[in-house]
């Protein structure tokens, strides 16, 4: 009985301790969606990836333009055509058409590549700017992502995207 006592009592002790030290918390939360959909660092990245995949975008419209025009020109000039000559123009467009399928994807896949290491690079930013920030102002606790819900009181989403605006 006495054991049960004494468990009791500290067990009161320990969260009456945890429930004063949680009131001189100070805790953060910061709206992973809004700061990476608002940063400047986010624009820069695309504009940078716009402009690598320019060329290869450009050329690959290009070479459907002309499978298209190859393709209105066989259905036009079909009647016309012998039949061996027919099936020579099918099966080079038909070529073609895998090509350009091959080149569209490796695009894609280029570019998800590119896309992908931008945003673990604005990532990265964005979590060593907001661990700048909790530690000039004296967080205990940071919440970044995962938050469903977090008054104004504690949201640093704003001071966030200051200093990113500011890099």
């Amino acid at each position: 009985m006495k054991n049960i006592k004494f468990i009791v009592l500290f067990v009161t002790l320990v969260l009456a301790t945890t429930s004063i030290n949680a009131a001189e918390l100070k805790i953060g939360v910061v709206n992973a969606g809004a700061v990476l959909e608002k940063s400047p660092q986010k624009a820069k990245a695309l504009a940078r990836l716009e402009k690598e995949f320019s060329s290869r975008s450009k050329s690959l419209e290009s070479k459907l333009k002309s499978l298209r025009s190859k393709q209105q020109k066989l259905a036009q000039d079909g009647a016309i055509l012998g039949a061996d000559e027919r099936k020579i123009k099918e099966r080079a467009i038909l070529s073609e058409q895998r090509e350009l399928k091959r080149l569209q994807a490796e695009y894609s896949e280029d570019l998800s590549i590119r896309r992908n290491e931008e945003l673990r690079k604005l990532e990265k930013n964005i979590a060593q700017t907001i661990v700048d920030l909790a530690k000039k102002e004296s967080y205990d606790l940071v919440i970044y992502q995962g938050v469903i819900f977090a008054s104004d009181k504690v949201d640093m989403t704003p001071k966030v995207l200051e200093l990113l605006k500011a890099k």
